[in-house]
């Protein structure tokens, strides 16, 4: 195809054209960025969820052989993995540095005999320190079968 003398075949994008992409590309990653965080939360929010009821139904069968509940936290630093926790899984995850987060245990009412309270407290210093969840902060699942956390619908 022959062009017509004076006039010239363009090719190629504006420097509109393409700003106007980037700001369509823009809008939506900071539309879509929210949705993505609120749904790692979710997913971690699952694991401690998940961690606590693993870690229940582990409470019972120490329950039915010891006729108490065992009360526990992370070990302190420069302790062993798993000193003072009786093989009871302290972080939510595979690792602990990969967790969101850390599980103890205590009585409910100043007796572990009859009752155990469990916690997962999100982005400790000894998990993940980075994970917050401001909605539902520390998880909580006793005995009784009570479950909370600082919000509702968390559970």
């Amino acid at each position: 195809m022959a062009s017509r003398p004076g006039h010239q075949i363009c090719r190629g994008f504006t420097v509109i054209e393409i700003m106007v992409v980037l700001l369509i590309i823009t809008l939506l990653a900071l539309a879509a960025f929210p949705v993505y965080q609120n749904a790692i939360i979710k997913t971690k929010r699952s694991e401690g969820k998940a961690a606590l009821m693993k870690t229940m139904q582990k409470q019972e069968r120490y329950f039915s052989s010891h006729m108490r509940y065992l009360a526990f936290s992370a070990p302190v630093a420069g302790d062993s993995a798993d000193a003072g926790t009786n093989g009871f899984a302290w972080f939510s995850g595979e690792s602990a540095k990969a967790s969101a987060y850390e599980i103890s245990a205590q009585a409910c009412d100043d007796d572990i005999r009859d009752c155990v309270l469990l916690l997962a407290t999100p982005g400790t210093s000894r998990v993940d320190a980075n994970f917050r969840d401001a909605t539902c902060g520390v998880l909580r699942l006793d005995s009784v079968g009570r479950k909370s956390a600082d919000a509702d619908r968390c559970w």
